[in-house]
């Protein structure tokens, strides 16, 4: 049981206790009174504290153990395409490397992790089986033409949108993100209701072309 589901408990106890000392003869007033006004007040530090708790989850970015997920986003398919890419910036701030090795999305029937790069004078594209290795203290970007994730087998989601993503790295684990979703072709994180876009790139290490 959660640290907050206990809070909520105590919360009810508290009440309870004050209801029936008011109805008991032998209690002080005063005392019954002080327990039913400590209630509120930790139901307030409660939502207070949980609220606290979920400002990480914001569109297009999260966070789990040393990993940190910003710009997450992705774009509507043109008509027909059964394919759709993803794209975000992840940065380990730890001391060992992880990977991003997949995940899963309700509008798709798999996630696989992609690089794109020129071969022979060929623009070609090709999972990473072992997945996308983020180094310690290393930022890698996933941006069309450079590695990005493959949602297979989509429906594609449309411009406007905002849809959950589970992305699974080796070590830390799975983490959910929201997914704004821009227009057919756009090459960039779309604005979402928080105002933020594209963001600068100051002092980050890419990978890719």
């Amino acid at each position: 049981m959660s640290y907050f589901q206990n809070a909520q408990m105590r919360t009810t106890a508290l009440k309870l206790m004050g209801a029936l000392l008011i109805s008991s003869p032998l209690t002080s007033p005063a005392i019954a009174q002080a327990i039913l006004k400590a209630a509120p007040i930790s139901t307030t530090l409660v939502h207070s504290v949980s609220g606290a708790k979920h400002t990480a989850h914001k569109a297009g970015s999260a966070k789990i153990g040393e990993i940190t997920i910003e710009q997450a986003w992705t774009r509507q398919a043109p008509p027909g395409a059964k394919v759709v890419g993803g794209y975000a910036r992840i940065t380990n701030s730890g001391k060992a490397s992880d990977s991003l090795v997949g995940g899963s999305a309700s509008f798709a029937e798999r996630i696989e992790v992609h690089e794109m790069k020129v071969v022979d004078e060929v623009m070609r594209m090709a999972p990473l089986s072992n997945g996308l290795e983020v180094k310690p203290g290393e930022t890698v970007e996933l941006k069309p033409g450079s590695f990005h994730l493959m949602f297979m087998g989509a429906t594609s989601p449309k411009a406007g949108d905002i849809v959950p993503v589970t992305l699974r790295f080796k070590n830390a684990g799975e983490v959910k993100v929201m997914f704004p979703v821009g227009p057919i072709g756009v090459k960039s994180a779309p604005a979402h209701k928080d105002g933020h876009g594209d963001h600068g790139k100051h002092g980050k290490k890419k990978h890719g072309s």
